[in-house]
């Protein structure tokens, strides 16, 4: 194995474990949110600095493997990709955290009939199959996982382009704790971006594997 290699490999595992951090904050705010887990929000917010600081420490590396060895071909691909996929996971983690945040503004649960009429467990529950198909993909190179999660993304933006319907009708209704649902909508909105951002890092992984751009493909059709 050339140092190349071995560069590249470390890079990979970064990159995943950088995946499985930002998978665990998802999956931590959708059960702060659930279960109004106002100190499971707090660690969100610490644990966000961590990754933070491994988005950092990945691109500087991405930038030493360009600078060291002149990469071409795959090899180049690998590394532009990782630069993409390591914006877009910061890019989740924010999002993660930007949830928690909704939950420390309130000060009592979420009213179940909300979480139910905003499908809020639903979009969690799509956004961390989409992150774990995404994983797959990046660790076994396998762009049929990759494409599972563009189906799941659709999935997605119908229950976000529904968030703006439910919202008129409770503000019509004149329906208790406006503060609530209005948070409810911010949080439909910022599932929505982790869809986002993950079809982002699928179609990045694709490119990487198989030397295809996908976005431009996918926004004209």
């Amino acid at each position: 194995m050339s140092h190349l290699d071995t560069e590249l490999k470390y890079l990979k595992d970064e990159l995943l474990a950088m995946h499985r951090l930002v998978l665990s904050q998802v999956n931590k705010c959708k059960n702060a949110l659930l279960g109004f887990d106002t100190d499971l929000a707090k660690e969100i917010l610490v644990t966000e600095k961590r990754v933070n600081g491994m988005e950092l420490k990945i691109d500087r590396d991405c930038e030493n493997i360009l600078a060291l060895f002149n990469p071409v071909a795959i090899d180049l691909r690998a590394v532009l990709a990782s630069l993409k996929i390591n914006s877009n996971l910061e890019r989740i983690g924010d999002n993660a955290e930007g949830i928690s945040r909704y939950v420390l503004d309130v000060n009592t649960p979420f009213p179940a009939p909300y979480i139910e009429k905003f499908a809020i467990g639903e979009m969690a529950d799509i956004a961390l199959s989409m992150l774990e198909d995404s994983i797959q993909a990046l660790e076994n190179e396998d762009t049929t996982a990759a494409r599972k999660v563009f189906l799941k993304d659709d999935l997605l933006d119908i229950i976000n382009r529904k968030a703006t319907s439910a919202t008129m009708e409770l503000i019509k209704s004149g329906a208790d704790s406006p503060l609530h649902y209005l948070n409810l909508l911010s949080i439909v909105r910022k599932f929505e971006r982790i869809g986002d951002q993950t079809k982002n890092i699928s179609e990045e992984i694709i490119f990487y594997i198989e030397a295809k751009v996908l976005r431009h493909e996918r926004n004209t059709d």
